[in-house]
Formats: structure tokens, C-alpha cells, sequence
């Protein structure tokens, strides 16, 4: 009998942490959006749309991402990465949101990945108006990025 062990499978390890794995099995499990209803935003337009005050970005990197290259301006710093998985970090948006699931929001990360999968499960947890931000901070197939837009950027002061 083999003793039981509530840390990932050793191939994830390189991970740190077994939050991707949480978030890909419940993308497998039907609980996301389905792919075809997948609402995106460029980073110039999401900027125009937070400075104008109709639109929240929430950045789901690393606090370590946030101190390296700062956050959008205006943004929530909501990591995808929570301690306490899924269910923190959407304690995290419904806390940035003030409970509400209706509020117009957009989501970025570094290149577009982790924001796809944080879009996909906001929807599925009921959220209405979502967008993701695909091109992320540094750009990518999905577009140039907000760095290399020249976007604004505020450090994080909480980091």
C-alpha cells in the first residue's frame, strides 16, 4: 500500500503549484465557457475603457510578475495563482467586484494563457460580462502587448 500524498505528481513540480492542474480539469469538465463565446479585448481599447471608468482590469499574474514590471493602471491585483486555489482567487475578483458578478471586467497575464483560462472560469462561476485581455503584458500571437504598446503602469504598492 502505497502512502497517500496531497502534493502534485512530481512532473508538475517545476509548476509550484498544482493550480494550472485545478483550473485545466475543471476547463475539461464542461464548467467554462464554451470556446466559440470566448470575448476578447485589446489592451489599448480595455485601457480606454478603465480610464473612462467602464471597466475593471484584473491582472491574474504572480506578485513576483507584478513587482517586476508593475501593474495596468487603475488594475486589481487578483493572481490566478491563489494559495487557496480557485475558490480564493474568485473570492479575490468578487471582492475587487463588490459581489458583483454582472460588473464589467477584463483580465490579463503575461501572453494571453492564464487570462483565457481565468475568463473561462469566471464565466462558468456565473460572472456576465467579461473580456479577456489576450495579448497579456508582453504581447504575443494575440497582439502586441501592453508593455510594448507603452500602456501605463503603476507599481504594485502591496506586493
Amino acid at each position: 500500500m502505497h502512502a497517500r500524498s496531497d502534493r502534485c505528481p512530481s512532473i508538475l513540480a517545476p509548476l509550484g503549484t498544482c493550480i494550472v492542474l485545478v483550473f485545466v480539469l475543471l476547463l475539461l469538465s464542461g464548467v467554462a465557457a464554451r470556446a466559440d463565446e470566448h470575448a476578447t479585448v485589446a489592451a489599448d481599447r480595455a485601457h480606454a475603457l478603465s480610464e473612462a471608468g467602464e471597466r475593471l482590469i484584473i491582472d491574474v499574474r504572480t506578485p513576483r510578475e507584478w513587482r517586476d514590471t508593475g501593474l495596468p493602471q487603475d488594475a486589481e491585483a487578483v493572481s490566478l495563482h491563489d494559495p487557496e486555489g480557485p475558490s480564493g482567487f474568485l473570492d479575490g475578483v468578487l471582492a475587487a467586484v463588490g459581489g458583483d458578478r454582472s460588473a464589467p471586467i477584463a483580465v490579463i497575464c503575461r501572453t494571453g494563457n492564464r487570462s483565457q483560462l481565468a475568463y473561462n472560469f469566471l464565466v462558468g462561476q456565473g460572472f456576465t460580462n467579461v473580456r479577456d485581455i489576450a495579448e497579456g503584458m508582453a504581447g504575443g500571437p494575440n497582439g502586441p502587448g501592453w508593455l510594448p504598446r507603452g500602456l501605463p503602469i503603476e507599481p504594485c504598492a502591496r506586493c
